[in-house]
């Protein structure tokens, strides 16, 4: 099985191809390439040191006829530009976030053929989505929990392009062009690195940064209402979502991931438990109203009946996530 993973550099890429190189198998099937293609080289030496790993650098949108001068088998499409910086620039989110994945689609269409023909199957394709695609519109409100049935109604920029990009994956789907699955991911807490262009970036920055001895900003209320998933719950339900069947996932829409529900204050009180009182009072509060609406039309409560029948659920706790996150990251 050959296997290609987009954002391939970036933190969720570079933790699915270390899962994948250390499970070996996927859908049932030997791994035996996994192509990592990013805008940035890929850096991690435990993948770079794996003869099954290559590494492909640069725009997506302009090397995709040269990633596909071969054939994959899986396709993990995770590469975007995130809600924020599609806000600033349109033009860079109409472009890394719905040509990209158009001209995807239509390479994946154009050797659907040759592709059939060798394995008696469509590839399969993989998409991330967010829960960006939902909102709350004047004429459609957004319910105080989200269900398999809720209507998406996009408030910013980034959510409409991973809506259409959803509906985009059904339709080629339908028509038997490809093995599409898309799943909405949560918000991940907590990422290691450098923070990000995305609006929710500080729901990482106000726990990573102050456990490595550095002030953090905080732009919101304490009492906001987020859904988060730690990194390992959202590869497990990346993984999970990719290997069911067609009859499992009960449908071609998007299925939402697992969600942890707390507040913002919830967060820091357990960073307070965790490290302690002058760890947690490194937070300091900058309120930025452009963030806090964004965030806050973001749903915060799920009960998705797709999601629990695939036996995937939330994170425990905020504080296990943050313990997760020390064991891997905090030396």
């Amino acid at each position: 099985m050959k296997v290609l993973i987009t954002g391939g550099a970036g933190f969720l890429g570079n933790l699915l191809a270390q899962t994948l190189v250390k499970n070996e198998t996927l859908c049932d099937q030997t791994i035996a390439s996994i192509t990592l293609t990013d805008r940035l080289a890929a850096s991690n030496p435990i993948l770079l040191a794996d003869a099954r790993v290559r590494v492909h650098t640069g725009d997506l949108l302009d090397c995709l006829p040269v990633l596909f001068e071969e054939a994959f088998d899986v396709i993990f499409h995770l590469a975007s530009a995130v809600s924020a910086e599609c806000e600033v620039d349109f033009n860079l989110g109409l472009r890394a976030n719905l040509a990209t994945t158009q001209s995807l689609l239509e390479h994946l269409r154009a050797h659907h053929s040759r592709l059939k023909t060798e394995s008696n199957k469509p590839p399969r394709l993989f998409f991330s989505s967010s829960v960006a695609v939902f909102g709350s519109d004047a004429g459609v409100a957004m319910p105080s929990v989200i269900t398999d049935s809720t209507l998406p109604v996009p408030q910013s920029s980034y959510g409409t392009h991973k809506f259409m990009c959803e509906q985009l994956i059904a339709d080629y789907t339908r028509k038997g062009l490809i093995d599409g699955r898309v799943a909405r991911l949560m918000t991940v807490s907590v990422r290691p690195g450098k923070p990000n262009g995305a609006a929710s970036g500080f729901l990482s920055g106000i726990i990573r940064e102050p456990l490595a001895g550095i002030a953090a900003v905080c732009p919101v209320d304490l009492n906001m209402q987020v859904a988060l998933a730690s990194p390992r719950n959202t590869i497990e339900g990346i993984l999970a979502v990719t290997q069911a069947s067609q009859a499992e996932l009960a449908g071609r829409t998007a299925i939402n991931l697992p969600a942890l529900t707390t507040t913002v204050g919830n967060m820091l009180e357990a960073l307070r438990r965790k490290a302690g009182n002058d760890t947690a009072n490194l937070v300091h509060f900058e309120p930025k109203a452009d963030v806090a609406r964004m965030i806050g039309s973001w749903p915060a409560h799920f009960n998705c009946q797709r999601t629990h029948a695939l036996g995937l659920k939330a994170d425990k706790s905020f504080d296990d996530i943050i313990q997760q996150y020390i064991d891997s990251h905090v030396q």
